[in-house]
């Protein structure tokens, strides 16, 4: 190779720098040569036992050792901030940007020339994508994959699905306690992350769209031997890319986040995916939009018939011929020159993709959703933008108007919305304020607020419902979410009252709030900010600088790409 490679600013040479380098290293076994110019391989490890979707990792790890040992490569595994979806308070989504900063740094100040992600639980995704974009070294990812189908009583059932099922007919009475904790039992079979079209899944498909992971990455579940074999191939791949010098910013161009964004209308992704392509494509530096998603995804169908818009699950969706099979019967909507980790297009990773299963991946004229993605939202309600996920939502809800009832708090919702004095009918429109970013703080995954209970006893099983929060990925529901300006700096969301009627038609992308613009600027004017709900330390800092939903809820100083050039040495 006559390229030098970066580790060898800490390896190379007879310097007192490059012997206190190489001598500390030695004292894990490692022999001369392997400093002899061989591609040092970072190896980015979420695993953690407190996020049971990564806590198989470390025997995933080996895997991928072994295959950059096979291709001549160093592997040398470093931790990394996990952020656990279902135990992490107040939500995971507060620490995203704060994995990503540990992400950078440890890349940055390490000496590797290369990496690889290890990601898998719903924000390990894009934290490592963010982080490392801001490095732009040759990166690959590879996913833990998906837990095998839940079974109970002669039924599959998904994760996080489910549950908000489940969860709503025991309140509604047709389910019993007893079952209900039966079922806990029989939903999580086995490692790996939700296997519905969560947001893990989602940001693992995304990843696969974009061309940072291998074909076939996205669906394998995490006990199938192919995960195994696909990390060892990752770890071969890695040193390939080293020795080619393909980064993040020859990947991660405009024209793989359209794909992206087409590939998630197809498959039905969660809505999380908006915030986190957001925030990923403002760390290498392609200036992609809220309106970008309607732009691209509006015309793309939601072909893959996976919990929460359709019936099946992960491991059926993978043996059905995963990704690779789905982008082939898009293909024609994709930009099919874009360029891969494997060194190849999108046209050639694709090709001979088959579909095994077409009542998992349906062909396009028996599509669940012509017109899938995510519908973009504008109105003096969210003047920069709310999002839908068409999808997963009540057809006959998609054009609304109804009387506001609304909740200040999550607290405030909890506390009232079982109330049987609760003034609200199914026509009404529950407003959540007060959950965004600044305000919550973190944007948490409550925006598909349960109903309540005298409705659910009554077969109501959808309402319209608006926040400035996110929903799960697992969730379903006409739910309006991501409300831009939050509650929290005064967006109009804040100034909604019991009462007030709110129209939404999702065809004509409009949320309108029916008062006299007079009215809102007196509410306005009267308006305080809620208090923060801790001072001091991280949450300070994330209140301090988050920017909103529309602009990917990354933090400003995050934004763009610095490079991985440290020229100071440490000693």
């Amino acid at each position: 190779m006559s390229r030098k490679l970066r580790s060898q600013a800490w390896f190379g040479g007879d310097s007192k720098d490059s012997f206190i380098h190489r001598s500390w290293m030695k004292n894990n076994g490692l022999p001369n040569d392997v400093f002899d110019g061989r591609p040092v391989i970072g190896i980015c490890n979420t695993f953690s036992e407190l996020t049971p979707c990564n806590a198989h990792f470390r025997g995933l790890a080996e895997h991928i050792k072994a295959g950059v040992l096979e291709a001549g490569g160093l592997p040398l595994e470093f931790p990394v901030f996990s952020c656990g979806e279902s135990n992490l308070r107040p939500t995971a989504m507060l620490f995203r940007n704060l994995a990503s900063m540990d992400v950078e740094e440890s890349i940055r100040g390490n000496p590797m020339d290369g990496v690889v992600l290890m990601a898998g639980c719903d924000k390990t995704t894009p934290s490592l994508l963010m982080g490392a974009a801001s490095c732009d070294l040759p990166t690959i990812l590879v996913s833990g994959g998906p837990m095998l189908n839940g079974k109970f009583r002669g039924a599959d059932i998904g994760s996080g699905t489910d549950v908000w099922r489940f969860s709503e007919d025991v309140r509604a009475g047709v389910m019993s306690r007893d079952d209900f904790m039966a079922a806990e039992n029989a939903m999580s079979r086995s490692p790996g992350h939700c296997m519905t079209m969560g947001t893990a899944s989602t940001m693992a498909c995304m990843a696969e769209a974009l061309g940072m992971a291998l074909p076939g990455n996205a669906a394998y579940p995490a006990v199938d031997a192919h995960r195994a074999r696909l990390a060892r191939l990752t770890g071969r791949r890695i040193v390939a890319m080293v020795h080619d010098d393909l980064r993040m910013s020859q990947i991660l161009t405009r024209e793989a986040f359209a794909n992206a964004i087409r590939v998630n209308a197809a498959i039905g992704g969660s809505t999380n995916a908006v915030i986190h392509l957001l925030a990923i494509a403002g760390r290498i530096g392609v200036d992609l939009t809220l309106e970008d998603w309607d732009r691209y995804g509006h015309d793309a169908p939601t072909i893959v018939d996976l919990m929460p818009s359709g019936r099946y699950l992960m491991e059926d969706f993978c043996y059905a011929g995963g990704l690779p099979a789905t982008m082939a019967e898009i293909a024609d909507l994709l930009d099919l020159d874009a360029l891969t980790v494997t060194g190849r297009s999108v046209r050639e990773n694709i090709s001979g993709a088959v579909n095994h299963a077409p009542q998992v991946i349906r062909p396009r004229g028996q599509a669940l959703v012509a017109h899938g993605g995510v519908a973009v939202l504008r109105g003096n309600l969210a003047p920069n933008g709310a999002i839908l996920k068409p999808s997963a939502a009540s057809p006959e809800l998609m054009r609304h108007r109804g009387r506001a009832v609304v909740f200040a708090s999550i607290e405030d919702y909890k506390a009232r919305v079982d109330d049987p004095a609760l003034d609200i009918d199914e026509s009404c429109v529950m407003v959540l304020q007060n959950c965004g970013p600044k305000g919550y703080p973190g944007m948490a995954e409550v925006g598909n607020m349960a109903l309540p209970r005298k409705l659910l006893e009554r077969g109501v099983r959808d309402m319209v419902r608006l926040s400035d929060a996110r929903m799960s990925g697992t969730a379903f529901g006409t739910v309006v979410l991501h409300a831009a300006p939050e509650a929290a700096v005064g967006g109009p969301i804040a100034l909604v009252r019991d009462g007030d009627m709110i129209e939404l038609d999702v065809e004509a992308r409009r949320l309108h709030l029916d008062v006299p613009d007079e009215e809102i600027a007196a509410r306005l004017g009267a308006w305080r900010a809620p208090a923060p709900a801790m001072t001091g330390g991280y949450q300070s800092l994330y209140v301090e600088r988050v920017m909103q939903a529309d602009r990917g809820a990354d933090l400003d100083f995050l934004v763009g790409r610095r490079g991985h050039d440290v020229p100071r040495e440490s000693h």
